[in-house]
């Protein structure tokens, strides 16, 4: 991995990594922060189709075309790791595992965003809201000693979460609140607590009890 990393970057909050349209954009890793990977219209409406943290693979999508069909924008400061542009087939080639954790990594971001085309087409709002907090919880609390013990950063804005789940900011923040006030979770200086990751995620229809997920780092 040091062979083929070029240098580190870093961005400060609501920087662009990544253009849509970009036609020379590199490969990454995200070491530190939040980011998101997002495609907006003509007129201005922006889809968030996933949320990205430490340890997500970043660019592959663009090695499959002749330009990156969707950008990246940071949330909070962020550090990324920059590789090589032919990084990908070097890494497969010269470390199978390797190559492995970032096929793995690719399906996880592909699954995401199934998740998210199922929750804009088939979801209630509060099972989109749902959703999204118990996957990004056990993202950022996966990454965490504690497990998300003492709760998990979470810079997303209100317009955040509308915009990746396909609702209006009035909507959000009354499904927001709705949910809090059954006591399921809580959102105060920009922490994420889970207190019924069980309800919540039965409440979202996802398997499991909300529990951090074992994930490879590249």
């Amino acid at each position: 991995m040091q062979s083929l990393k070029r240098r580190e970057l870093r961005l400060g909050p609501g920087e662009t990594l990544i253009h849509e349209g970009q036609t020379d954009a590199s490969l990454f890793t995200l070491l530190d922060g939040w980011a998101f990977r997002y495609k907006t219209l003509r007129d201005g409406r922006r889809q968030i189709l996933n949320f990205l943290l430490a340890g997500d693979f970043i660019g592959v999508q663009q090695k499959m075309g002749d330009a990156a069909a969707t950008g990246v924008m940071t949330l909070t400061d962020a550090v990324f790791c920059v590789f090589e542009r032919d990084a990908l087939w070097e890494m497969h080639r010269q470390s199978p595992k390797m190559g492995f954790n970032v096929t793995w990594l690719t399906a996880h971001e592909e699954s995401l965003v199934d998740g998210t085309l199922l929750s804009v087409g088939r979801r209630s709002a509060e099972e989109r809201v749902a959703t999204l907090l118990i996957l990004l919880f056990k993202h950022a609390a996966a990454l965490q000693a504690d497990g998300g013990a003492s709760g998990v950063l979470f810079p997303l804005t209100q317009q955040h979460v509308a915009d990746g789940l396909g609702l209006s900011l009035a909507h959000t923040n009354k499904t927001l609140r709705k949910l809090e006030q059954r006591g399921l979770h809580h959102i105060v200086d920009g922490r994420l607590h889970m207190f019924d990751g069980r309800a919540l995620a039965q409440l979202a229809d996802l398997y499991g009890d909300g529990r951090p997920q074992q994930r490879p780092l590249v």
